[in-house]
């Protein structure tokens, strides 16, 4: 098995332009690019009737992108003062009502609402009361996406000061206090009251991916599945529920494992589900399954550490096993915004990781050893991407 490059690596070995195809593509775009700078052209653009829809489209979209650090404040006011949340139980409410409710005087609240109604989190009925918008009610129906907006106070002050991070002078981010296992030289040594506020967020978070992975790739055709970095168990909850017949082994963290095990045993899945602690970096894998999962793993750490596991996750397959890999991934599509934005700088602020591309997956599974990688289709490629890969040889 060989190495897989580490990120100065595949910078240094980018191609360089010689010319041709490439060449005038380039032109091209420095052709567009002067063109939609024109101030006389984006006027005309605007005016002419078969670009009018266009232009004004390019033009809203630069406008969101601009404010949307304040529409993310709307959304985060909106779960934080339980909003949504009191709409979605008391239904419809008269403005004066909703204010006295989540504490807000009454011009603040009308200044909330009519933010919150404009990005289609709330809307007005006919009878003047204030309802949930059609973008607040699947907020409300997926806790994981209220728990991610909470959580994501800490990363807006990470990202007081993006330039400070990008050149690394921003110092300890709260970010990487959160996600003790990110800066700690032994993980193993982690208490459950360390992990426990992590492990709470992944396990609100988790379902989503989970329904992603569970429905893209076929795991009733393995007889046992490991899951590394498994959390409090939500994914293989989940699995339990859909596999009957799949016997489920989790390994995490000690503190973490724990945690699972209780969570198990409160679900009456303690005699189908077995919890295993270590640190998947340093110790063996525990043997036995014919396939193992990682969900929303390898993101989280650099190449030379991904590296490590898939060698240890290798070792632990018997030949003809398989590796399940499900993350949000970098890619040139609708999803890119995800894993090259978003992911791109909350991994920076956690202090490590990356989101990568499939074909940079592709290099790392078959840098482990790994054959025959593949792709699985999923709903939701910004949620995850799924990903397969099995070892053929001993």
């Amino acid at each position: 098995m060989t190495a897989s490059p580490s990120s100065d690596d595949r910078l240094a070995r980018a191609p360089v332009d010689g010319g041709g195809p490439d060449r005038l593509r380039d032109r091209v775009a420095d052709w567009r690019n002067r063109l939609l700078a024109s101030a006389r052209f984006q006027r005309w653009a605007a005016g002419f009737p078969l670009t009018r829809p266009i232009a004004r489209r390019q033009a809203h979209g630069l406008f969101d992108l601009t404010a949307g650090f304040v529409y993310a404040q709307v959304l985060y006011c909106c779960v934080r003062l339980r909003l949504l949340d009191t709409l979605w139980h008391a239904g419809p409410q008269p403005l004066a009502t909703l204010a006295d409710r989540v504490s807000l005087p009454l011009d603040a609240a009308d200044r909330l609402v009519r933010a919150a109604t404009s990005l289609k989190l709330l809307e007005t009925r006919a009878d003047g009361r204030i309802g949930l918008g059609p973008k607040g009610a699947v907020v409300v129906g997926s806790p994981g996406i209220a728990a991610m907006v909470e959580h994501h106070a800490m990363l807006y002050a990470d990202l007081a000061d993006p330039i400070a991070l990008l050149r690394g002078q921003r110092g300890p981010t709260r970010l990487g206090a959160y996600w003790p296992y990110a800066n700690t030289e032994d993980p193993r040594e982690l208490s459950e009251d360390s992990v426990g506020g992590y492990s709470q967020l992944m396990a609100q978070s988790q379902p989503l991916v989970a329904a992603e992975a569970l429905e893209a790739y076929p795991f009733h055709k393995h007889r046992r599945l490991l899951d590394v970095g498994g959390g409090d168990g939500a994914f293989l909850t989940a699995a339990a529920e859909a596999l009957p017949e799949l016997e489920l082994m989790l390994f995490d963290l000690p503190a973490v494992a724990e945690r699972a095990r209780r969570q198990f045993a409160a679900a009456s899945l303690g005699d189908r589900i077995t919890a295993h602690g270590g640190d998947f970096f340093a110790d063996p894998l525990p043997g036995g399954a014919d396939a193992i999962s990682l969900v929303r793993i390898l993101h989280d750490h650099d190449d030379a550490r991904v590296a490590r596991l898939l060698a240890n996750v290798y070792s632990a397959l018997p030949v003809g096993g398989t590796v399940v890999v499900a993350e949000p991934m970098a890619s040139d599509d609708s999803a890119a915004p995800v894993g090259d934005a978003y992911f791109g700088f909350y991994l920076l602020a956690m202090g490590r990781g990356r989101a990568r591309t499939p074909a940079e997956q592709r290099s790392l599974l078959e840098s482990a050893g790994f054959s025959r990688v593949r792709a699985w289709r999923t709903r939701q490629p910004f949620l995850a991407r799924v990903m397969s890969a099995r070892k053929d040889t001993a």
